[in-house]
């Protein structure tokens, strides 16, 4: 074995893996299950199909076995899911995955009625029910929330119709995932001293972050190469899938695609767009950082290329996971006890995989059903990073203990609009903590010159692909072709409006757009924008404010699903139908990059 090969998962110390065993502690029930479960679906669909709202107590008793369903398949898809992230290349567990999948789309087929013949009730006869049946109040919001978009679901038989065609009209998005993981080749890049490094979409960032300036266009150059060889494929890819979610959004007679995206959330079009217009009406801020990197990095011609350089180098230090741990304890603090306590139960009782061992899952990841423990995936290597990166997931796992122990199953999950907030906050917590911890002056700059770029990465950043993707949906649905040429010369605007003068137009990054797997996802990027400014807001309450606004917040990390979005997080005081919050996170931002300036 060489000396930085990973050792396998049998190699490793238990100590550091996850107890996934706790979840399904016997792997042969699986099969059977999963055969029960598509058995009892097809059951669920003979009893209630017909009958659905013939009164409360049948409506109660399908929601109820719904649930149920929807609940041990969940535990044995997350279960399949993690093991294969384990290891991927033990074959058992892509083929349970896999089956789980096919299961999914069946159980999905059986039920798609309940919709349907739901919203074909009069909705006055229901709210009769949810009053007078006992039992039946628990799922108040959700039946109101259906019939809000009563008038976009369809025909029992066209529901069935759509749950069976989903296998494929995802396709675009698994055509450009094989492409982009399987089929793209970068080739090695060389740094000043000739010597080459390999391409890889894992080792692209770190390549980006390298002081090495020949290195960097390199890797730069190989990268875009390869998806501008392969550009008029991908356009393909991605014009299709647009056009699936613009036939879609007609199909459930929606005025349009952004509006079919925001609808599950009830989120208006105005957070969106004020999300844009306020990012846009700043830009100068995000100039000036630009042109502060072209001054410190000492370049006459800023590329993108320089863009992700880090400003100042970390200190050396080595920070193991123990420590990182404590790091982690004494950051959220503010939070109160109640937290801590939970977060060191939930450590001891085995959440977290730490380091890596060989066909291991790269990355990181919060995971887990209802009925398990909220896991964590790390890929620890005793950095400072991996600290962000741990308190990072553990905000979302916090936020699925408190929810799961506050709410029944129907909202025990959470939308993506306050899933980022909840690790958003945990980062800024560890920020601040380090900030006032240290007395170094270069540490003191390397934290600022992190919290900067996470404002350029996150809110600005994902602002500009919120935006590519309001402009390609639109596009479209005026009666466009979302050619190669057109979406390059659209991006190429789009980058040049955000980053302004100080970056040297070099015709590269026109593609970058093509590199973008969240674009296969319709109007999702947006949502890491506002949750940052949430994020932002609610962390400064919490240190300003102290006990009550951590109250407060820890009330709406018991929340889940209760209520729209928009409504949960006022509850942690934050107004995301309004523009004050981004305009906050931006004056933050200028704020940072005021001391910034006067640290140099």
């Amino acid at each position: 074995m060489a000396a930085n090969e990973p050792k396998t998962r049998a190699e490793m110390d238990p100590a550091y893996q996850w107890n996934i065993e706790a979840m399904i502690p016997d792997e042969s029930v699986i099969d059977s299950e999963l055969k029960q479960i598509g058995e009892e679906a097809a059951r669920y669909a003979e009893t209630f199909r017909g009958h659905l709202t013939d009164d409360g107590q049948t409506l109660l008793a399908a929601c109820r076995q719904r649930d149920d369903l929807w609940r041990l398949l969940e535990k044995f898809f997350v279960y399949a899911h993690m093991k294969r992230d384990e290891d991927n290349a033990v074959s058992r567990y892509q083929a349970l995955t896999d089956r789980c999948m096919s299961v999914i789309a069946a159980v999905s087929s059986a039920l798609s009625f309940f919709s349907p013949e739901l919203l074909a009730a009069e909705e006055e006869k229901i709210l009769d029910y949810l009053k007078n049946t006992d039992g039946l109040e628990v799922y108040d919001f959700a039946i109101r929330n259906a019939f809000r978009l009563k008038e976009h679901v369809l025909s029992d038989s066209e529901e069935a119709i759509l749950a069976q065609m989903s296998e494929i009209t995802g396709a675009t998005k698994d055509i450009f995932t094989m492409l982009n993981n399987a089929d793209l080749t970068f080739a090695p890049a060389k740094d000043s001293k000739g010597e080459a490094h390999m391409v890889t979409h894992g080792s692209y960032v770190k390549l980006m972050e390298s002081h090495d300036r020949d290195l960097r266009r390199n890797a730069y150059a190989s990268m875009y190469d390869a998806y501008q060889k392969l550009i008029n494929t991908i356009a393909a890819a991605y014009n299709y899938h647009t056009r699936t979610d613009v036939v879609s959004a007609r199909i459930r007679r929606y005025g349009s695609s952004r509006e079919a995206a925001l609808a599950g959330d009830n989120i208006p079009g105005e957070v969106y767009d004020n999300l844009i217009s306020v990012v846009n009406r700043h830009l100068p801020a995000l100039h000036r950082y630009v042109a502060l990197k072209k001054r410190l990095l000492g370049v006459d011609n800023f590329r993108m290329y320089d863009m992700y350089v880090p400003l100042v180098e970390l200190p050396p230090r080595s920070v193991a996971f123990a420590e990182g741990l404590d790091i982690m304890r004494a950051a959220l603090k503010p939070f109160g006890q109640d937290y801590l306590d939970k977060m060191n139960e939930g450590i001891s009782q085995g959440w977290i995989d730490v380091y890596e061992n060989k066909g291991k899952t790269s990355g990181a990841y919060s995971f887990g059903c209802y009925d398990s423990y909220p896991y964590i995936l790390l890929n620890y290597t005793d950095t400072l990073k991996d600290v962000f990166t741990i308190i990072h997931e553990m905000g979302h796992s916090m936020h699925s203990r408190y929810t799961r122990e506050a709410q029944p199953y129907v909202y025990g999950s959470h939308s993506i609009f306050t899933a980022e907030v909840a690790s958003t906050v945990n980062e800024s917590l560890l920020l601040h903590h380090l900030l006032q911890e240290t007395d170094d002056r270069q540490m003191r700059r390397y934290l600022l010159n992190m919290h900067l770029e996470e404002f350029r990465t996150t809110l600005f950043r994902q602002t500009q692909f919120a935006e590519f993707e309001d402009l390609t949906h639109r596009y479209m649905e005026e009666g466009g072709q979302l050619t190669a040429d057109w979406m390059c010369e659209e991006y190429r605007t789009l980058n040049e409006k955000y980053y302004g003068p100080a970056v040297e137009a070099d015709g590269v990054i026109d593609v970058e757009w093509a590199r973008i797997p969240h674009f296969y996802n319709a109007f999702y990027v947006y949502k890491y924008a506002t949750g940052y400014s949430a994020a932002t807001a609610i962390s400064a309450k919490i240190l300003t404010e102290g006990e009550p606004a951590a109250a407060r917040y820890i009330d709406f990390l018991k929340t889940g699903e209760s209520d729209h979005p928009i409504e949960l997080l006022k509850i942690a005081g934050v107004d995301m139908s309004r523009p004050e919050p981004v305009e906050k996170a931006i004056l933050a931002f200028e704020q940072i990059l005021d001391e910034f300036e006067v640290l140099q």
